[in-house]
Order: C-alpha cells, then structure tokens, then sequence
C-alpha cells in the first residue's frame, strides 16, 4: 500500500517524530561546560563547588589493575587421598595378580614413584596448558586450608608421570616387564583448581586498587578563562563531570530534564508544522512530503546523538548541509532553510559549543539556499559543496580570532573535519538518485537531462517521427512559457511535453505530421482509425514505464487527451452515419484527465498547437479565435474540472498561446533581387 493511501493525519507524524527524538535524547543532566585538553578553557573563572575526588582514567586504572594480576598466583588444591587409594589399589593388585608376575623389586620402585609424583602433583593437561598461556611461574596449593608456593614446572600430568616412572627405571629392572604392570590404573589428578578461592583473593586485589589518586577541596581554583587544560586540570573536570553526573541521576532530577526535553522538543517542532500549515500547505496535507520532511530532521537528530553520546567522532564531520541540499531539490529554498534550521535547532541541544555549532550550520543552510537558487544542473551540487567548506573554514577562523584574539589558538583539526565534511557532502549526488526512487520525486536535475534531445528515446522520436518530434518541440515552448506566467513546474511541463507523444512511436506513418502523400486511414474505418490514433496513448505509457522514466512524466503521457475524443474521426463517422448509433467508448481516450496545473496546461498547449496547422492565416484574430474555441471546448467537456486552474490563469494561459503563436507563424518578409 502506498504511503498517501494510508488515512493518518500529518499532525500525527509530527507528533510521532517528536517523540522519537526527545526519547533518544541523553537522559543525565548535562554538564554545563565542554573541554578538551590541550585547548583553551572558554568560559570565566571555575573552582570547586564542593569537595570531590580527582578520578583517574579508565586506562589508568586498568593499566594498575593489569599490573597486579600480573603478580596473582592462582589457587589449587591437592588431595591426599587419591595418593592413598592409589596406592592401596596398587598393593591389592600385586597380592592378587602381579606378584606372580613380577619381583618385589618391581612394586618397591613404583610404590615409591607413585609417591613422588602425588606429592608433586598431578593435574589435567589442560589446566597446564592454561598455566603456561597465562604465564603463571607458581600457584598457591592449598592442604588442609594451608597454602604453599609450588612452582608450576614441578607438576605433571598423567602422560607425563607415566613417562617419569619408565624413562627413570633403574637399571636393574626391565622396562618391558615394568610396562606390562598396567601403570596408568595407579595414575590420576590429584591436583585440582580452586576456582571459589582464586576468585575471591582477585577479586579482593582488584578491589584495593584506587579509583582516585587525590581530593579537591571546596571553593579550590580550578581554571580560568584563556588558561591551556593541561593533563591534570583535564582530569579535574573530567572528575568534577563525573560527581556532577553522579548527583543528577535522581528520579525526581531526571523527570524535571525529561519534562524540559520534551517541552523543548515540541516547541520546534511545533513550529516547524505551523510554518508548514500557513506556508506550505501543499506539503502539509502530503503525507508522502510531511513523512520526508520529518525523516530528514530525525536523522540528523539521531546522528548528532549517537555522536556526542558514544564520542564516535568529531560533530562537524556530519554533513547537515544535506539537509537543505536534498530539501531544495525536491522543493522550493525557504522550505530547504527552514528545515535546516528546526534540524540544528534540535542538535545543538546535544552538540558541544552550542553557540558556535549553531553559527556554523545557519550560515551553511544560508549558503546552500543561495548557491542553489537556480538548481538545473548536478555540477552545481560539488560547486555548492565547495562553498559550504569555505564557509564553514571562514567562520570557524573568523570566530576563534574574535574570542581568542590569537593565530595560535585556531585548531587546525577543524580543517580536516570540514574536509571530512565536504567528501560526505560529495554522496548528496548519489542519495538524491536514491531519495528520487524510494519517494517518487523527480529533481530539476533529472528532468533537465531527460529534456536532453540526445536521451536515447528522443532520439529515435527525432529519427522515427521527425513530424511528431517537431511537435513536441512547439508544446514545450508553448506549454513552458504557459506554466511559467501562472506560476507551474516550468522544468516539469517543458519535460513532459517532450514525452507526451512517444506512442506514436509504434505506428507513426498514421499521424498526419509524419505522413509525406499517403494515408492509411482513407482504407480502414472510422473506428479502426481511431482506435490506432487512441493507443498512442496506452503504447507511449507501455514505453515510458519499459524505460523507466518517472512517473511524474508518465503522467503527461496518460493525460494530455484526458477523456477526450478522437473527434476527427468521431466527427467524421457520426457526419457519415447519422442515424446509426455510435459506441462513444470506441474513441474516446482512457484518460485519466488532467490533475495538475502541469499537466493540464501541456493539454491545452498540445491541442491548440495541433488545431494551430490547419490555419490558412496566422493572424491575431483567427488565432484567438482558435485558441478560445480549443481551451473553451476542453472547458464544457470537462476535461479540465480535476485541475486547479482558476478562471484567471486560463485567460492567462490563453494570452500566453495567442503571443507565442502569433511570433511562430510570423511570416518573413521577401528579399528582393538584385537588378542587372
């Protein structure tokens, strides 16, 4: 379904938007002053509301935090028993079965080395392998709640403690026999990590470490005006930001900010509807242009948001001269200004250094309004690019020498952001193409290049129907300078009026301006005629949509007959046939009838320049009369009822025919020759 089917009223979309935004507005209470260190303190003399910690840094404090875990010795705890039930397992086994295998000897030496490796330690593979990837020397092995250093290298595993006891066999004793005594069954962890207590003893480490390496006391001097935030005092107003924070977040606190976040949101959106319902009001009551409008100042609200919030980068890389760019080219410049201004209106709220942000953004929006007077060309969205860099280049010097009275204080990091700002600037060519496609609008700019007589489908009109080409070149100038004196889409009218006969295209030897001596209508009926006259209409919307042009056009194409008659031939059949009844479908067009001022103009300048060839003489009074009998007859037909024209604009519209007919057909005077 498409949007300006739906039946919610605009006031709902504004009210909708300004929700959004002040929900994503920050929560905290702000912090009254923005600082950076290295840079000059801009405000008067600061010292210490009240007494407060000097926090350190999140790297700070990690990196002392890192220091100490590096020196953490983990927990393990060894159980005795194993070393017991091994053991006795062992001596059960010799009774049983090996002690008809193999000598005393043989269960003396691993009796002992059982022994040694319990005592030692044996513990799963993994557990080493994460020891040694951590880089732990020793651990802190727990007997009876007693903790003794063991060092990590003096463990084992069981692989490692079986290839202990058969690597060290005594000479005397044969390896072979001794594998044969299944030793693996005696060998098992007996060491194991205790992860409750290692825990407990990091946790308690991690917590010893200070979050705060000093105290400022109440009524102290912090910084003054002009003053360079050196490292220290940066820390001191990142600490005193932080207290201040801190005591904002109380319910009672954060409901007061919320209140006056909303109010201060409504306020400018409020305005920014009234500016719509008394100014604009064709924009108002489109809920496609309302919902376009409203996008473009939520995504710059969200983006400067999500910028200052986060920290992501600097603010001035955001391109909100987009804003106004992509505003003018699918409306008209104050529109474009005043929705620039309702959108930095709302970021400043958010943006550091509100005064400057907000001086630079208006002077851009001031900028593009006046660069993009006459916007015709897609060349004039890099040269408006340019000078939105220069303005803001401009300014931001202008301003830091006025308030800091020094060369030396200028950040010449603001002229990388303003670069940054100018490449983004640079896409605003490829979003209009995409704003064009997902909301139906058609720039100046696109029908300034489908005006182009080169396009590849005027083209074949000039080749295949040069008499039709001919034509359509007539209406646009009658039709444009017709828009123009009542106040239309030139641009729009002069592009359709280029289009509006490419049907004619598929059969073009049975329109008259095409034809040489020959006519293929003197061998078919009335209707067959006028059937194939009618359809030029149906194939030119078939082309136009195969080629994808706009539906803007599209709808010249549709309408310049309107619901009218192919009254040549209706004519003709009823003067043949006069008691016969006629089917007044079969030529009739499809219609539907004009709209729009654009498009009802192109129907009258079509009409009135067609009618205008049959004229034997070009004077002024047979071309008024000519042109009162057309848009009069269009009028008592009712082909013009959906349109709003009034009665001043067709009188306009007609003076303007009559003028631009009349210098058409002006006839040249003859050369005389030359006497011998």
């Amino acid at each position: 379904m498409k949007l300006k089917n739906y039946s919610i009223p605009s006031a709902i979309y504004f009210i909708v938007a300004a929700l959004l935004i002040a929900y994503f507005f920050p929560r905290e209470g702000k912090f009254r002053y923005q600082f950076y260190e290295g840079k000059p303190w801009r405000y008067g003399l600061l010292t210490a509301p009240g007494d407060f910690p000097i926090y350190k840094t999140d790297e700070e404090v990690k990196a002392e935090k890192d220091s100490i875990l590096k020196k953490f010795e983990p927990y393990y705890r060894q159980d005795k028993e194993v070393e017991t039930s091994e053991i006795a397992k062992l001596r059960s086994n010799y009774n049983s079965t090996l002690q008809g295998k193999v000598s005393p000897a043989y269960m003396q030496y691993i009796e002992k080395s059982l022994v040694y490796l319990y005592n030692n330690g044996i513990v799963t593979t993994q557990e080493l392998d994460d020891l040694k990837k951590e880089d732990h020397q020793r651990v802190n092995l727990l007997e009876n709640n007693i903790a003794t250093p063991r060092y990590v290298s003096e463990f084992f595993t069981v692989k490692t403690a079986y290839e202990y006891i058969i690597n060290n066999c005594p000479a005397y004793l044969d390896k072979a026999i001794l594998q044969s005594c299944d030793i693996n069954n005696y060998l098992r962890e007996n060491v194991t990590y205790d992860q409750s207590t290692s825990e407990k003893v990091r946790t308690d480490i991690l917590q010893s470490v200070a979050i705060s390496n000093g105290m400022v006391q109440a009524g102290e001097r912090i910084v003054d005006r002009g003053e360079i935030v050196d490292h220290h005092t940066y820390n001191v107003l990142r600490s005193l930001k932080i207290v201040h924070e801190i005591k904002s977040g109380g319910s009672q606190r954060q409901s007061i900010i919320l209140g006056g976040q909303f109010v201060l949101v409504f306020g400018i959106m409020f305005c920014f509807w009234m500016y719509l319902w008394s100014f604009r009001p064709k924009i108002f009551n489109n809920r496609k242009n309302t919902f376009f409008l409203l996008s473009c100042i939520f995504t710059g609200s969200i983006l400067t948001e999500l910028c200052v919030t986060y920290g992501l980068f600097n603010v001035y890389i955001l391109p909100y001269a987009i804003i106004p760019i992509v505003v003018r080219t699918f409306f008209d410049s104050r529109t474009a200004l005043f929705t620039h201004i309702v959108t930095v209106l709302m970021c400043s709220l958010m943006a550091p250094f509100p005064h400057e942000f907000l001086l630079l953004q208006i002077i851009a929006g001031m900028v593009v309004t006046f660069s993009l007077k006459e916007l015709s060309q897609r060349s004039q969205l890099i040269r408006c690019a340019v000078f939105i860099f220069l303005s803001y280049t401009i300014v931001y010097i202008s301003l830091t020498l006025y308030q800091e009275a020094d060369f030396k204080k200028i950040n010449w990091m603001m002229m990388l952001y303003f670069g940054i700002n100018f490449i983004l600037l640079m896409f605003t060519y490829v979003l209009v193409y995409m704003l064009e496609k997902t909301f139906g609008y058609v720039s100046s700019i696109t029908l300034v290049e489908l005006s182009n007589i080169n396009n590849p489908i005027l083209k074949k009109l000039s080749e295949t129907c040069p008499g039709t080409f001919q034509h359509s070149l007539q209406v646009s100038i009658l039709a444009s300078e017709a828009a123009a004196a009542i106040g239309a889409n030139t641009q729009l009218v002069r592009t359709g009026a280029m289009y509006h006969d490419i049907g004619k295209m598929a059969n073009p030897v049975f329109f008259t301006e095409n034809q040489n001596s020959v006519n293929p209508h003197d061998k078919l009926a009335f209707d067959e005629s006028a059937q194939i006259i009618i359809n030029h209409v149906t194939d030119g919307v078939r082309i136009a949509e195969k080629a994808g042009l706009p539906k803007a056009i599209i709808n010249f194409i549709r309408t310049h007959h309107g619901r009218g008659k192919a009254k040549y031939f209706y004519n003709s059949f009823k003067n043949r046939f006069p008691d016969k009844e006629v089917n007044d479908e079969l030529f009739t067009y499809p219609g539907p009838n004009p709209f729009t001022k654009e498009t009802a103009v192109l129907m009258m300048a079509d009409s009135v320049e067609a009618a205008s060839r049959s004229l034997k003489e070009h004077t002024e009074e047979g071309i008024r009369e000519l042109v009162d009998k057309i848009i009069d007859g269009q009028i008592a037909d009712g082909l013009l009822k959906n349109t709003p024209l009034t009665y001043k604009d067709v009188e306009t519209i007609k003076d303007v025919f009559v003028e631009k007919l009349k210098i058409m057909y002006h006839t040249r005077i003859s050369y005389p020759d030359l006497k011998k």
